[in-house]
């Protein structure tokens, strides 16, 4: 074995390094990562003590319980994000409701970090794509326009449809002239 042919562990710290960012880019990664990250010092600030010296200061509220339900649920959703991508956007929704209610139930939202963190975490889960949604740079079209209108006598054009081209079942042959009747 030479000085430079690679160890065993290293091939396998690639293989599994490389099945993490799979895995991490197909889903709402670090959304779910700052929403965990901010359910924690909401949960943990009420019944932690904190040590400053001599000192202790005890941080005990009469709406603990609140808080480490809050902090808890923050911490599910941050988890849901992660493993069940589709509800994405409700966790984030969840997630940032819940972050406005520890404001008010747990000490500023945990000194507004764990504020900070679970609004952002929310904010990003809502927002997150899928990764094929976006269209690629050299597609037909462009992102954030409107398509072409049809043109009278083209292909999808008003002059140019068929009766066998409109699914509806309210095409001009039937007398209605495009529009549903109630009854």
């Amino acid at each position: 074995m030479s000085a430079k042919s690679p160890g065993p562990n290293e091939h396998f710290l690639k293989v599994y390094r490389g099945k993490f960012r799979a895995w991490r880019g197909s889903r709402p990664f670090w959304a779910g990562l700052l929403t965990i990250l901010g359910g924690v010092p909401i949960a943990y600030l009420p019944y932690g003590n904190i040590k400053l010296g001599n000192l202790t200061l005890a941080l005990a509220t009469t709406a603990g319980a609140g808080s480490l339900i809050i902090g808890v649920l923050l911490m599910v959703l941050g988890l849901t994000m992660w493993f069940q991508v589709h509800t994405r956007v409700f966790a984030g929704v969840a997630a940032i409701l819940l972050a406005l209610v520890s404001l008010v139930v747990s000490n500023i939202g945990g000194f507004l970090i764990g504020f900070l963190l679970a609004l952002i975490g929310g904010a990003l889960g809502i927002a997150w794509g899928e990764p094929g949604s976006v269209p690629a740079k050299g597609a037909k079209g462009r992102p954030g326009r409107a398509p072409e209108p049809a043109v009278a006598g083209g292909p999808n054009g008003v002059d140019g449809a068929s009766a066998a081209d409109d699914l509806s079942g309210t095409s001009p042959v039937d007398g209605t002239n495009g529009r549903h009747r109630a009854g």
